[in-house]
């Protein structure tokens, strides 16, 4: 009786022995895979390593290598940087970077803004725009070609001639328009926005005040000048008569 128990001890001794072994070999094939793990990492961390940062982030948060100088840093984040998309995995949450012309992105295959000298267009970084777009050095995209775009014609103004609607036969009326949508760099100029035209009114009177007054001098005329000096519309030089009853010498008395 005594040596069955004796037995049965040293079986149950040997069995926890061998529990033993075994969990120590896998701590130490975990320590060479993955030296310096520890599960109490911080940062979001899951698990982690004192020379890779993380290696695995806790739920929701995505993981993203960093580089620092020649090594990389694992780092957990809740979004993705500029410069890269998030994609979610049954077992992990990872960040991958753009394309080489993309500067932000939705996915591997679609760019929301483009690095500098390239323009987006439907998700895609352009050297230059398709046949019937243009580039928009503001936003870096490609846009419609916008062309000029007017209102109609106003009705055409009074005929005036030198700013007055009275005293000639013929002067001048206008009619403008305004411009309702200007061109883009490649859209079609704009028409011009006045017109001007030749017109012909019967002639009326300025009222008083509308007339402009003449401040020309009246002209002075010697009685002995030639007559050429004279003005088209006067004949004859004009000559003074005198009251005082004298007879003017070359003239001739007159008979009573």
């Amino acid at each position: 009786m005594h040596l069955r128990l004796i037995s049965c001890f040293f079986i149950i001794l040997n069995f926890l022995e061998y529990i033993g072994s075994q969990n120590a070999s896998r701590g130490r094939r975990q320590r060479r895979m993955h030296p310096n793990v520890s599960q109490g990492c911080q940062g979001g961390c899951a698990t982690c390593s004192d020379y890779n940062g993380c290696l695995s982030c806790k739920p929701k948060l995505f993981f993203v290598l960093e580089r620092i100088g020649m090594k990389q840093i694992g780092v957990c984040l809740s979004s993705c940087p500029s410069g890269y998309y998030g994609t979610r995995y049954p077992d992990i949450n990872k960040c991958t970077k753009c394309k080489a012309d993309c500067d932000t992105c939705f996915n591997k295959n679609f760019c929301t803004k483009c690095k500098s000298g390239f323009y987006l267009h439907l998700g895609k970084c352009l050297d230059n725009c398709p046949e019937g777009l243009e580039a928009n050095n503001h936003t870096m995209e490609c846009v419609s070609i916008v062309h000029c775009e007017a209102s109609e014609w106003s009705p055409w103004s009074p005929c005036t001639k030198k700013g007055k609607t009275c005293g000639f036969k013929r002067g001048t009326e206008t009619r403008v328009r305004e411009i309702i949508q200007h061109p883009s760099a490649k859209g079609n100029l704009c028409p011009p926005t006045s017109e001007t035209r030749k017109c012909t009114v019967q002639r009326k009177k300025c009222q008083k005040g509308e007339r402009d007054s003449d401040t020309r001098p009246s002209p002075v005329f010697s009685t002995t000048g030639p007559q050429d000096k004279l003005p088209k519309w006067q004949s004859s030089p004009v000559y003074c008569s005198s009251f005082s009853g004298k007879k003017r010498k070359g003239e001739k008395k007159k008979k009573t």
